[in-house]
């Protein structure tokens, strides 16, 4: 079988459509100097990232939502250059996640 053909049927076994889920971040930083990105774990897991840019610890708190289910909530101190990775699982599959992330230096 030539390179081509293989290539082909390699392409042909991906899955069409993306299994990602739209996130939206909501973030109350109260004079924290911390940033945050999201992302998709797994068909049923989502993620914040933390990094304290300050000088200052800040302790932060993320709440994740999925529809009907009980809201997941994570709390995090975080040290002057220091990160942290939250995590919200659910039991059915994320159609769309919300998460909300409040902080306050301390």
């Amino acid at each position: 079988m030539n390179t081509n053909k293989m290539l082909c049927l390699a392409f042909a076994a991906l899955p069409l459509s993306a299994q990602a889920f739209p996130i939206e971040l909501e973030k109350t930083l109260n004079g924290a100097e911390v940033s945050a990105s999201t992302q998709e774990v797994d068909f049923n897991m989502g993620a914040v990232q933390l990094v304290n840019y300050g000088q200052k610890a800040a302790e932060c708190t993320a709440v994740f939502r999925n529809g009907p289910e009980s809201p997941r909530t994570r709390k995090v101190t975080l040290q002057p250059g220091k990160d942290a990775l939250l995590t919200g699982r659910f039991t059915a599959q994320v159609i769309k996640m919300r998460i909300k992330v409040t902080c306050k230096p301390v």
